[in-house]
């Protein structure tokens, strides 16, 4: 007999559906197709050469434990190394802390496995990534959401939400996916206030963080929680060479002056408390797990990531990995490890030559924008990150003016997979990264063509309308 294999399915799998990303990305491999769909970075930018030097280095030195398996916590020099860059930016932790994932996406699927019960409620933003919707809507997660502005989550509208008794909040608090939109600093403090006086944690998932292409850079959510926690907070100087790596040992990457080098002190926030476990190492606590990644500065090819959580939770986090896919892959984190130490201030410096192309590659797209896009589509400014969120007039759709596109050659990916209760047809999203400054002009000349056939189009149906009424 032949199996019905759908009949055998879970019934998790209802829930469940193809990313419209990963499919959207199959349309890069074709060269005429113009893609704003993906948040690819530029190829240009990987660092093949010192990835070359540096496998060949870790393979003659260390071949068979790369080759080997390893921990589920991760390669441990790379997780002490994640330790003293997190605490650049003020989050001070341990080793224990840390759990290197096979990419972001495994994070939040390990988020999901162990906290998440059928049922459970999840505030989200709104749009917001939708990654994590697909991750935990596997889960059988039910969601709510709090619109954002240009200032990010609307914080006013979050206490009603919370009523509700959401499991723990996910936020996305620089340059978010994908609406581009960062939390400002006030809204910071006021979330991690709210989030403590209804006792709901905070997934804070910072991916891009290290892309701020202009403005202050702003304390991590983990920081300011920590500083509640605490209940108090001591000064540190910050100054010069912040970003560029260079500066001394107390330097703080965050507070006015970072990006511009201008000199200064800023509050640093405590984080931790005087609990220790047997090796006389500090416990992480607080109210905020966090997340990022290599994927955006080293390549997304590695598959390297990471968590950052009490103890109890990375421990919860290890015994769901290893059912999933024991340890992330050695030689990945050999590999990057080498890199990251290797040569004087490496990260910074090849972070230092992303920001300069994605920046251009932002205001070629902007400028686009302004030259191109009729005066109906509104869209937001992103400070940073791979992506800006465009809103098309009430009435349209962006899945159906999709089809549209492909035929001038043009992708981008439509917005109602980024809101979690329904809703958002008349928006997308749009990246900058991948394609050139040239490629960017064209394709967003030919979708503001097609933007505005279909905003006439439709103020024509409006204009007939009336005429077509039958009469009373």
């Amino acid at each position: 007999m032949t199996t019905p294999w759908n009949q055998r399915c879970a019934q998790r799998m209802q829930w469940m559906s193809a990313s419209t990303i990963r499919e959207l990305l199959k349309l890069t491999e074709n060269p005429d197709i113009i893609s704003f769909a993906g948040g690819m970075p530029a190829p240009e930018v990987f660092p093949v050469e010192a990835f070359r030097a540096a496998a060949d280095r870790v393979l003659a030195r260390q071949g068979s434990q790369a080759l080997q398996y390893g921990p589920t916590e991760g390669y441990r020099p790379l997780r002490e190394w994640i330790v003293r860059q997190m605490a650049r930016y003020g989050i001070e932790s341990a080793p224990e802390n840390v759990l290197i994932t096979s990419g972001s996406q495994q994070a939040l699927d390990l988020i999901g496995k162990i906290m998440i019960n059928p049922g459970d409620l999840i505030l989200t933003e709104r749009p917001s990534y939708m990654g994590a919707l697909q991750a935990w809507r596997a889960y059988q997660a039910e969601f709510i959401s709090v619109p954002t502005d240009a200032d990010g989550l609307r914080v006013d509208l979050l206490e009603e939400a919370l009523c509700a008794g959401p499991k723990f909040m996910y936020i996305l608090p620089n340059f978010q996916n994908p609406g581009g939109v960062t939390l400002s600093l006030e809204r910071r403090e006021q979330l991690i206030d709210i989030a403590d006086h209804y006792g709901v944690p905070i997934i804070e998932d910072d991916p891009y963080g290290e892309l701020r292409y202009e403005g202050d850079h702003l304390p991590p959510l983990v920081v300011i929680d920590a500083e509640c926690c605490r209940g108090g907070s001591e000064t540190r100087p910050y100054g010069r060479g912040v970003v560029d790596g260079r500066g001394g040992s107390e330097t703080r990457p965050y507070g006015r002056g970072v990006i511009d080098g201008r000199g200064g002190s800023e509050t640093r926030p405590y984080y931790g408390d005087d609990t220790h476990n047997g090796n006389g190492r500090a416990y992480m606590r607080g109210n905020v797990i966090y997340l990022s990644t290599f994927s955006k500065t080293l390549a997304p090819g590695l598959r390297l990531a990471w968590l950052v959580a009490p103890v109890e939770v990375v421990q919860r986090c290890v015994v769901a990995k290893q059912g999933m896919d024991l340890h992330t892959a050695t030689l990945n984190q050999m590999i990057a490890y080498e890199i990251l130490t290797g040569e004087n201030n490496f990260l910074d410096n090849h972070v230092r030559r992303i920001r300069a192309v994605y920046r251009e590659r932002r205001d070629a797209m902007l400028a686009a924008l302004e030259t191109y896009f009729p005066g109906e589509v509104h869209w937001t400014y992103p400070q940073g990150g791979l992506f800006l969120w465009a809103t098309l007039p009430e009435g349209l759709d962006a899945a159906e003016l999709l089809k549209v596109a492909l035929t001038h050659k043009v992708a981008y990916v439509p917005g109602a997979a980024f809101h979690p209760e329904g809703g958002g047809h008349n928006t997308l999203r749009l990246n900058f990264s991948f394609c050139d400054p040239q490629r960017i002009e064209t394709g967003i000349q030919r979708l503001g063509e097609v933007f505005a056939e279909a905003i006439a189009a439709q103020a024509h149906a409006g204009e007939l309308e009336p005429a077509l009424a039958p009469a009373l």
